[in-house]
């Protein structure tokens, strides 16, 4: 029986639906509104009574439009499935004012580990020592421009308004408001006119900071301390780290210069939003000394600052911070290079670093705290403390990160002219690790100012020349990582130091050292199926260097980087997800037996197929003893939108990151037991899953050709919606496709197939009951979680239209066997899901997510259907600009209503 939505989220959608449809009635006519409408009506009702006759009539509807009405309606159903997330998320925003009773909150997670026998004195202790990083990348799945963004944005800020209003007269000046703010949407263009940059991924990454993480996470500190009981000291374990800038696996537009810039643009926000808060405090902190007194550390501060203005002479609150404004003012001009938003009144020497800013604001709240009581612990100073503390100078940490083959070739040459080695690469793996050791011995550099490179290794020199020069810059905590994309030797890993080497960020000695400001550590990133598998014998080899142990021991940890979109491209959701978690346990006795923590950074993408879902769900599925306070998550595509665009959504979801991280670290080791005795059928599962998936997409001949013609591929390949290519290679194969575009096109398709193919025959041929999957299923968080987020895929596909793309496809032979390998693996998964779930239908124990699921679903198909006519009229060789608008109006459009495709 379908469930309804809540009611308070279908009031909502119809209220901001109606706004619209009053837009566009007063602004292109009754006609083009009854249209539109006519339209949204045979659809639903279609979706609602799915009888041949609805379906006729929808179709018609369609047929029925012309190409400039194609591109407007489309156009209008992408702009209403943004304003169906506007209201979705409002109802987020409310749920989340719930506040600490929400289970996944820090205080939510204090309460049920107190249930547990945890002491709240524990939480703080591991908090003591935590690292939770959300990590921002710039991948090529987020298709909303900046300004659809910020349009969303205010019009999500009226709607909470609206929802506050006390009288009728506010409410009618909101909707007014309201109206304006749909209005200018309505006219916003939803495609980007020209191709998305570097730069232009770095201004949006910033806009997340300057929006979200900058105002919220200091609040939220403050917070914490009460959740926790007001410790003498919590440490800022919540960070936010960046590729924007930094990851050049792939994408030849990342330079040095760029690298400048996204450091440099990130100081800015962080600089200017101290200088800011700085200037309130000087003007809110008036205390005369002839009415207060100050400690000698304070009196000293406003003395060294030789304020001049008679104003301030017996105001040394005053004198002090404006001693602090002059001095960061200065830091401004030397790391930004312009002159300080505000004019200091005085000159000042630049601070070195955050550290001897973030010295004086404590030296005035110490003041402050002695002399006016213990009220000053919190407001704008305790704030700002935590945000210099938690931001720095640098803002994000900001991760570099290159291919392996890249560093071979890179080191080949270095070695080759610097006359040490002439064929680097000939060398087997001993011979590379021998060498590379010897030279990371001595302090004799390869590079030579006079020597003449390739135009590859005079890129990365440059790049790491650069990165040298921000760590000097911005602090010890600018660049701490540097990932190694497709690592299967120690040599990828020690390639990297010999390089690092060559600019100062690797100092050779015994023991080996980097300066802690210029320090950088080479972690890998392990992706494929083989390489997981392999890890752990990587790791232990790598580890059991002694130059490597002398490098990890004094911080005592090691990172590793687990990769979840090429996992899945090489062997199906279900494997990919299995691999991870085996490899993820044995990475963590590696480092145990070691005397090494194990830091795991999880490459999650937006879509189930690369690793997306509940990250709530996601920690607590991790297996025991591998989160010990400390995980690192990127948030690619339209998910740091979804996530971070709004500041209280941004609010929950560092809540959601914390509490999982919290409840995952103490619960650890409780899964332990409970997988032994099914890893077994795990096993066979994955290996079912892993055959039946290679059979498909590797050795089904034409498969290529196939997903080529039966999906969105190539259209989506002229989308102006990222600076990296969509392939790392020039000829068509799966293997040299991004996972990114891989997992998108599926999706536009309905098809949704890197999320769930494989398990329906794994389930089938491992000879594995259904009653043990269905205890599997009901005791194991990571089964559990698994089938969970392949269920939400389920939901979002449909074969039906799946089956249309595969009409695209003009050898028909091939058409009907990959399909018909498609359909029957989708009906064998379904089957099997519900048995094990113990659902009669999809989404039977979920109601609200059905139901959010299916109200969206007749915006989204019309939308495909137009796609696919849409694409074969321009295969066909159709030029018109309008054809290739339309096309992706409904790529936006559809990832819109999907939300989780990228």
């Amino acid at each position: 029986m379908a469930t309804a939505l809540p009611d308070q989220l279908r009031t909502t959608v119809r209220f901001l639906g109606r706004v619209l449809g009053d837009v566009i009635r007063a602004e292109d006519g009754e006609a083009v509104f009854s249209q539109i409408e006519e339209i949204r009506q045979a659809s639903v009702a279609f979706h609602r009574e799915g009888t041949p006759k609805a379906a006729k009539l929808m179709a018609e509807r369609l047929e029925g439009l012309s190409l400039p009405d194609t591109v407007r309606f489309a156009h209008s159903f992408a702009c209403f499935l943004q304003i169906t997330n506007i209201a979705e998320d409002q109802i987020q925003r409310q749920r989340g004012r719930g506040g600490d009773s929400r289970p996944d909150t820090l205080a939510g997670a204090v309460r049920a580990l107190k249930a547990e026998g945890v002491s709240q004195d524990a939480v703080v202790e591991l908090l003591r020592h935590a690292l939770i990083s959300p990590v921002i990348t710039a991948h090529p799945s987020e298709v909303r421009r900046k300004s659809v963004l910020d349009r969303v944005g205010a019009i999500a800020d009226d709607l909470d308004t609206y929802d506050h209003a006390r009288t009728e007269a506010e409410r009618a000046a909101i909707e007014r408001e309201l109206m304006r703010q749909v209005s200018i949407f309505w006219r916003t263009r939803l495609l980007r006119s020209v191709k998305l940059g570097v730069g232009d991924e770095i201004e949006n990454a910033v806009s997340y900071f300057e929006r979200s993480f900058l105002p919220e996470l200091p609040s939220l500190y403050a917070h914490w301390l009460e959740v926790l009981g007001e410790p003498q000291e919590l440490t800022s374990f919540l960070r936010v780290g960046s590729w924007v800038g930094g990851d050049r696996d792939g994408n030849p537009f990342v330079t040095a210069e760029v690298l400048r810039q996204a450091m440099r643009r990130q100081s800015r926000a962080a600089l200017r939003i101290y200088l800011e808060d700085i200037h309130a405090l000087g003007a809110e902190f008036s205390m005369s000394a002839r009415l207060a007194s100050v400690t000698p550390q304070l009196q000293a501060l406003a003395d060294a600052a030789h304020d001049a203005s008679p104003h301030r002479a017996d105001e040394p609150y005053r004198q002090a911070l404006t001693g602090v404004y002059a001095r960061l003012a200065a830091s401004y001009v030397r790391l930004i290079g312009e002159p300080s938003p505000r004019p200091p009144a005085a000159d000042a020497e630049p601070y070195d670093s955050p550290d001897a800013l973030k010295a004086d604001l404590e030296t005035v709240l110490a003041s402050v705290l002695a002399k006016h009581g213990p009220t000053f612990r919190r407001g704008p100073l305790p704030d700002l403390i935590r945000a210099v503390d938690t931001f720095g100078f640098h803002l994000a940490r900001l991760d570099l990160r290159q291919n392996s083959a890249v560093h071979a070739r890179t080191a080949a040459e270095l070695l080759r002219v610097a006359g040490v080695c002439a064929d680097y690469e000939a060398l087997d793996e001993a011979q590379r690790c021998d060498l590379l050791i010897g030279e990371l011995s001595h302090g004799r550099l390869l590079h030579s100012p006079f020597a003449t490179y390739s135009e590859e290794t005079q890129r990365e020199y440059g790049v790491l020349t650069a990165a040298a020069e921000v760590k000097r810059l911005y602090g010890r905590d600018a660049i701490r990582a540097y990932i190694v994309s497709n690592t299967t030797s120690v040599s990828d890993l020690l390639e990297v130091y010999l390089l690092l080497k060559e600019v100062g960020l690797y100092a050779p000695g015994d023991p080996p050292r980097a300066p802690p400001t210029t320090q950088v550590f080479a972690e890998p990133l392990f992706e494929t199926i083989s390489d997981l598998r392999a890890a752990p014998e990587t790791l232990k080899a790598y580890l059991a260097l002694p130059l490597i142990r002398k490098l990890a021991e004094p911080i005592g940890l090691q990172e590793v980087m687990i990769g979840y979109s090429d996992s899945n491209k090489d062997g199906s959701y279900l494997t990919s997800t299995w691999e991870l978690y085996q490899a993820s346990r044995a990475l963590g006795r590696v480092a145990r037996d070691e005397g090494l923590r194990l830091q795991l950074f999880h490459g999650r993408g937006g879509a189930v197929g690369r690793g997306g879902g509940s990250s709530f769900e996601a920690i607590l599925a991790q297996p025991g003893g591998t989160v010990n306070g400390r995980i690192r998550i990127t948030e690619q595509g339209e998910v740091v939108a979804n996530k971070y665009a709004d500041p209280e959504l941004a609010r929950q979801s560092l809540e959601t990151l914390t509490a999982g991280v919290v409840l995952a670290s103490f619960r650890g080791e409780a899964d332990s037991g409970v997988t032994e005795p099914h890893a077994k059928a795990m096993e066979a599962l994955s290996r079912g899953s892993m055959a039946a998936y290679r059979a498909l997409v590797h050795d089904t001949p034409g498969f290529v050709d196939y997903f080529y013609a039966a999906t969105p591929i190539s259209e989506i390949a002229d989308l102006n919606i990222g600076s990296r290519p969509t392939s790392r290679q020039a000829s068509r194969s799966i293997a040299g496709l991004r996972a990114i575009p891989w997992v998108f096109s599926w999706s536009q398709s309905r098809a949704l197939l890197p999320g769930w193919f494989g398990f329906g025959s794994a389930v089938r041929d491992a000879g594995v009951a259904i009653e043990e999957l269905a205890e599997l299923y009901q005791s194991w968080p990571f089964f559990s979680s698994a089938l969970a987020n392949m269920e939400m895929v389920l939901a979002k596909g449909d074969m039906a239209i799946a089956g249309r793309y595969a009409g695209l496809v003009e050898d028909r032979e091939l058409a009907d066997n990959v399909f018909g390998q498609i359909r029957a693996e989708w009906e064998r998964t379904n089957e099997a899901l519900l048995r094990i779930t113990g659902q009669a239908a999809l989404l039977e124990k979920n109601p609200d997510l059905a139901a959010a699921i299916r109200s969206r679903l007749p915006y989204i198909d019309p939308l495909n259907h137009l796609q696919i006519e849409l694409i074969r009229r321009r295969r066909r060789g159709d030029e018109d600009e309008a054809v290739k608008e339309g096309i992706h109006l409904t790529i936006n459009g559809i990832a819109a209503g999907l939300r989780n495709t990228g």
